[in-house]
């Protein structure tokens, strides 16, 4: 079976979340077979046509000349290029700039979409984005022969506002089993003896809220914050926090292995995101063995349950980093529960399992 995924700038990853599904699944589908075309950013890093057995085809991609339009006219080159290459099944991840150009996906070929979280609730856009947001949800709904969800709550979702079944289908991860603390030399930490947050610097992922906990605590050790700041908000944050020098601004991290090392000795792992499915971060968060304290929102808990400390507030942030003992033993069986999941539930090998059953399942079956 022929495979094309599209929706991502490209494998292998160096951007973020989707591009991160995108790799774990085109290396899990060819090693069961399967032929998979990933579609690049002609601005990806890597320039080569094929990557570990998985074909590449890089389209141009303006983004970077013309800001947020270019996703529209990369999106539109890489359905271009598709509709040429004879797929049996084309999977999307995501539908915001893509879902316009919906009515050019071939015909004759099954499209199931991803549909990612609710992008029009994030608190970074303006009500005219929200709204286009809400109209381009629709579109990637309409243009789609199937959905899948990585989320019960966007299943729910999906089918309380489209009348639309989809097949849930998890984010993955993979259990961290070597953590290396010598990383931990390039940013003067020690381990357990720090604590971190990992996400893009935006407002629905609680940054200023799990900030402004770290300033009230008065805590003198390091909290280190991953992730790109080379933006407005980002810009901001760093200023607001500039006299808090325990607050370390590192900048976006993308070698998994590196990220995981310092989730793992991290004492507190602080995940703030309050819009979405299964974050791939707090996946990863929990593979690595970390002690999690998330924002309290029911997409959180759906994946965590009991086995993380949770926050509304700032003055809970605090709370918590004040009366947690990295090694007590209520916390040790939440760091056990979490990597249990993770090998259980999360593996991106069943993850892998579950798409190539759903694959095999949808062949053939157009709905449009």
């Amino acid at each position: 079976m022929r495979i094309a995924i599209i929706g991502t700038r490209g494998i292998p990853n160096y951007y973020g979340g989707f591009e991160q599904c995108a790799e774990y699944l085109a290396l899990g589908l060819v090693k069961r077979g399967f032929e998979v075309i990933v579609y690049n950013s002609h601005n990806h890093p890597y320039q080569e046509k094929e990557w570990n057995g998985v074909k590449l085809v890089h389209c141009y991609d303006p983004e970077d000349k013309i800001g947020t339009a270019g996703q529209f006219i990369y999106d539109l080159n890489c359905i271009l290029d598709v509709r040429k290459q004879n797929c049996d099944v084309i999977l999307q991840l995501g539908y915001t700039s893509s879902s316009v150009w919906g009515w050019m996906l071939p015909k004759k070929v099954v499209v199931t979409t991803n549909m990612d979280g609710l992008e029009w609730k994030r608190t970074k856009y303006s009500e005219k984005v929200k709204k286009f947001l809400r109209y381009a949800e629709g579109l990637g709904v309409k243009y789609s022969d199937h959905l899948i969800s990585d989320s019960i709550g966007i299943q729910d979702y999906l089918k309380e506002k489209y009348q639309k079944n989809s097949t849930f289908i998890a984010y993955g991860a993979t259990v961290f089993e070597k953590p290396d603390s010598t990383v931990l030399s390039t940013y003067m930490l020690m381990p357990y003896a720090y604590n971190m947050l990992i996400a893009r610097l935006e407002p629905e992922n609680s940054i200023e809220v799990i900030l402004d906990g770290v300033a009230m605590s008065n805590l003198e050790i390091p909290f280190l914050v991953v992730g790109k700041h080379e933006t407005s908000y980002g810009e901001y944050v760093k200023q607001k926090y500039a006299a808090y020098p325990q607050i370390q601004f590192v900048g976006g991290i993308y070698n998994i292995d590196i990220l995981n090392s310092l989730r793992h000795y991290s004492k507190i792992y602080f995940h703030g995101h309050t819009v979405g499915g299964t974050n791939p971060s707090l996946l990863e968060a929990m593979a690595s063995s970390s002690l999690i304290c998330a924002n309290d929102n029911p997409f959180n808990k759906y994946i965590l349950e009991s086995d993380a400390l949770y926050f509304q507030d700032a003055e809970e942030v605090k709370e918590h980093l004040l009366k947690v003992v990295y090694d007590g033993e209520l916390y040790q069986s939440m760091i056990a529960n979490n990597r249990d999941k993770i090998a259980q539930i999360y593996d991106w090998e069943l993850i892998v399992a579950q798409y190539a059953q759903h694959f095999t399942d949808i062949k053939g079956v157009i709905n449009r």
